[in-house]
């Protein structure tokens, strides 16, 4: 029985009413000279207590995701994979943050790592005009080094994307800035042997936003967006999880064909590959753009995925700048077409009044 969920937790309850069911019944029944009765009595108020903390203890753990497994708790895992502690989606607490987003420290059900994740919601949100309204959601990833809150601190964010929005430029959209690589482990975003970083990404992640917020759950309504290592994923997790996110723009993106510093098994490289992916021809919308001055990003790199993508799979054409390097400043002029690009094809909010429930393939996946 699983250490995490709901059936071990109500085993601890009925065990603990048990207990104490046996104490009281079993009292006065107990047998043997005056020591051992004490001896025994003592035994069952011990045994009471012992089931009132594994109960105490399974629902903090629940609470805030101290131990995923039994061999976590036990210190027996020895498949290297990384277990981060933090808690789950549902308790996790959202406080204010920078240039007027949310944000919150949570530890991921399936990947088992945690990280920060900001969020920012479009005044609509608020709006009594669209309280029954669910929000596409843009998210965004940086690049490696890095951190989530370089898009607020270098990147102008969520402010450029809010002026975009009171403009009428881009559709009213939810924006998440998540920890790219949690624990300082960088696997270009793919779930490794060492770390399931897409699972946090394009599961976790999402899981989150579905619990805390108005979020759509079609993939025409989540976006990915990223620069260098975050524009590599940003276009890689669209096409890996299509079912999750229907639009991936990548600016100045890592080589399509895989990082052999980052992954360096080539089976795990070449499975991970946009450029291999593209076989399976995903039905989601791309964008690449980088510059040709850019020596880590040039425009091969995009050349490379052209060639392979076939519909319905689409690669907007490519938007190369003439000059500019790898950094914010050519991110930044990227920025315009890209989300430009984005509003094209990006859901705007949908009124889900007496609508019921949402259903469908995104609820399945995010809670199998």
């Amino acid at each position: 029985m699983s250490l995490t969920g709901q059936a071990f937790y109500y085993t601890t309850i009925i065990g603990t009413i048990l207990g104490i069911t046996a104490t009281l019944l079993l009292w006065s029944r107990v047998r043997g000279v005056g020591v051992l009765r004490a001896l025994q009595r003592i035994g069952m108020l011990v045994l009471c207590q012992v089931c009132a903390i594994a109960v105490t203890m399974t629902w903090v753990n629940d609470q805030y995701g101290l131990y995923a497994s039994w061999s976590d708790l036990l210190g027996t895992n020895g498949s290297g994979h990384l277990v981060m502690s933090g808690p789950p989606p549902k308790t996790a607490n959202f406080t204010s943050a920078m240039r007027g987003s949310e944000s919150t420290f949570f530890r991921g059900p399936e990947s088992r790592l945690a990280g920060e994740v900001f969020v920012w919601t479009p005044p609509q949100y608020h709006q009594a005009a669209y309280k029954h309204d669910r929000f596409p959601v843009i998210e965004l990833l940086h690049g490696v080094p890095g951190e989530a809150q370089d898009w607020m601190t270098k990147g102008d964010m969520p402010g450029r994307l809010a002026r975009m929005m009171a403009a009428g430029k881009l559709k009213p959209a939810i924006v998440v800035m998540p920890t790219l690589d949690p624990g300082g482990v960088d696997t270009d975003c793919s779930d490794t042997p060492r770390a399931k970083v897409a699972t946090w990404l394009a599961k976790d992640v999402p899981r989150l936003l579905d619990r805390h917020f108005r979020v759509m759950a079609e993939p025409k309504g989540w976006a990915l967006a990223g620069f260098s290592t975050g524009g590599f994923c940003a276009i890689k997790l669209a096409m890996q999880y299509p079912k999750i996110f229907g639009i991936g723009g990548g600016m100045d993106s890592d080589p399509f064909n895989g990082d052999p510093t980052v992954l360096t098994d080539p089976a795990l490289r070449k499975a991970n590959a946009p450029t291999t992916l593209a076989a399976e021809r995903p039905p989601v919308q791309l964008f690449a753009g980088t510059s040709v001055q850019d020596h880590w990003s040039p425009p091969s790199h995009i050349t490379a995925l052209q060639r392979v993508v076939r519909y319905p799979t689409v690669l907007a054409p490519p938007y190369i700048l003439s000059g500019g390097g790898h950094n914010w400043h050519t991110w930044g002029s990227i920025e315009p077409p890209l989300f430009a690009w984005m509003n094209t094809v990006l859901a705007p909010p949908q009124n889900m009044k007496g609508s019921g429930p949402l259903g469908g393939v995104f609820r399945k996946i995010l809670h199998p």
